[in-house]
């Protein structure tokens, strides 16, 4: 994990935040800007407009016009993408060494001088609806969409990133352009750079370029609570299909409360250790449980920290010949052990050198490590991440216990069939 003590982190006087860590063992630099703006941001009737910003970010600005950041990218031995999530927006280039600038001027020049290009809102329009339909044609994404909209009735984590149908019709280019200068300028901004650097000429570089570029204004806080859920919910899709689907969350705490690192741990336990490297299911609770038992072709459970509370979700395609009801009932009893019976030692201990050799597998790229860092930062503050090995391995069997009673609750979950008709 980013040791604390090779992380430059200081703050430019219009607000942005700076992290760097040199990494010399290869001549590669990962440049990240990172933006506190995601669909949680996002007020009703305005859904997907990050997203759509996201987008339109790629499109063109006075000096690289439509185009021309790909090209110039690849032209220079690099990669590059943009993603949006419910908490962040993330910008990346990885590139030689040398061609870092080039990465910068990119990321400080679509900060402040992004066209949104009304020709170009049009048209992209009508390719995030279309992204969108796709999304709805596939019956996994369908019962997740009606399962979140289902267990959140007031926060927005229960709207997908690409936003409500409806709102993708009737959203602006005024809309895009304010939200734009209210969410991606410096003030609300963190840039992550690691790998192959001289840290004071590229502190100097980093001022020259997103210095001048203003404050916008204070973003709003989000201040919506979900109100705790009293009962199950449940929902059933039928439709046309081949395959049934289940999907099943509990709401649990937030990214930055103690139990976050418990719940990384059980999802471990009944899932095999995440975090980026390869699959090591194969040996865990659900596997056996479902997948050697032929009741379904794949099952998982899944934790992903968030700003505000979020969920623990469990998810399976049920194989030919056997029923959603088996799949449940089958899940249920993986359940109620782990909230009866503390997991063993053995099985702690395999889960957590699973767990390490994930870490150590996906921090070996400097674009990982840089991933990694900005994302802690936007969940709260890299700082109280810095030793997140040293948590897990903290985690003990009746911690996870604990946590399985007090989020694993029938009242607190929400339960989606996906029926194929």
């Amino acid at each position: 994990m980013p040791d604390q003590n090779s992380v430059i982190d200081y703050k430019l006087e219009n607000g942005l935040r700076v992290l760097l860590k040199p990494i010399h063992t290869t001549p590669v630099v990962s440049n990240w800007i990172w933006y506190r703006v995601g669909a949680r941001n996002e007020q009703a009737g305005k859904t997907g407009i990050s997203h759509w910003v996201e987008h339109m970010m790629f499109k063109g600005t006075p000096t690289f016009p439509k185009g021309r950041i790909m090209l110039e990218v690849n032209r220079n031995g690099g990669v590059l993408n943009g993603f949006t999530s419910q908490d962040y927006t993330a910008y990346f280039e990885t590139l030689p060494a040398d061609r870092l600038d080039l990465g910068l001027r990119i990321e400080s020049d679509r900060m402040a001088n992004a066209l949104i290009d009304p020709e170009e809102v049009t048209s992209e329009r009508t390719v995030i609806i279309s992204e969108r339909e796709g999304h709805e044609n596939n019956p996994a994404w369908a019962l997740h969409e009606e399962v979140k909209a289902t267990a959140f009735h007031v926060h927005p984590y229960g709207t997908m990133v690409i936003g409500w149908k409806d709102d993708l019709h009737q959203i602006t280019r005024d809309d895009l352009y304010q939200h734009y200068k209210m969410y991606y300028g410096p003030h609300n901004a963190v840039l992550v750079i690691i790998g192959d650097i001289e840290v004071d000429r590229l502190r100097d570089r980093i001022d020259e370029l997103f210095g001048p570029i203003p404050a916008g204004p204070v973003p709003p806080p989000v201040i919506i609570r979900e109100p705790t859920q009293q009962s199950e919910r449940r929902v059933v899709i039928r439709r046309p299909g081949k395959t049934a689907y289940f999907q099943a969350v509990y709401h649990v705490c937030e990214g930055t409360h103690s139990d976050a690192f418990t719940l990384l741990m059980l999802e471990a336990v009944l899932s095999g250790a995440g975090f980026g490297g390869p699959a090591t299911h194969r040996s865990a609770r659900l596997y056996r449980a479902l997948v050697e038992t032929d009741i379904a072709v794949d099952a998982s459970a899944g934790y992903h920290p968030s700003i505000d509370p979020g969920t623990v979700s469990f998810d399976g395609t049920i194989r030919h010949g056997h029923t959603l009801a088996e799949f449940e009932a089958a899940l249920e009893i993986e359940i109620e052990r782990l909230k009866e019976e503390p997991v063993s030692a053995a099985e702690l201990a395999k889960v957590l050198k699973q767990t390490r050799a994930q870490l150590a597998y996906t921090m070996e790229r400097v674009s990982n490590q840089a991933r990694w860092l900005g994302w802690l930062e936007m969940l709260g503050d890299w700082r109280q991440f810095d030793a997140l090995e040293d948590k897990l391995a903290a985690v003990t069997a009746n911690d996870i216990q604990q946590a399985a009673q007090k989020y694993l609750r029938a009242s607190n979950r929400t339960v989606g069939w996906f029926e194929p008709t």
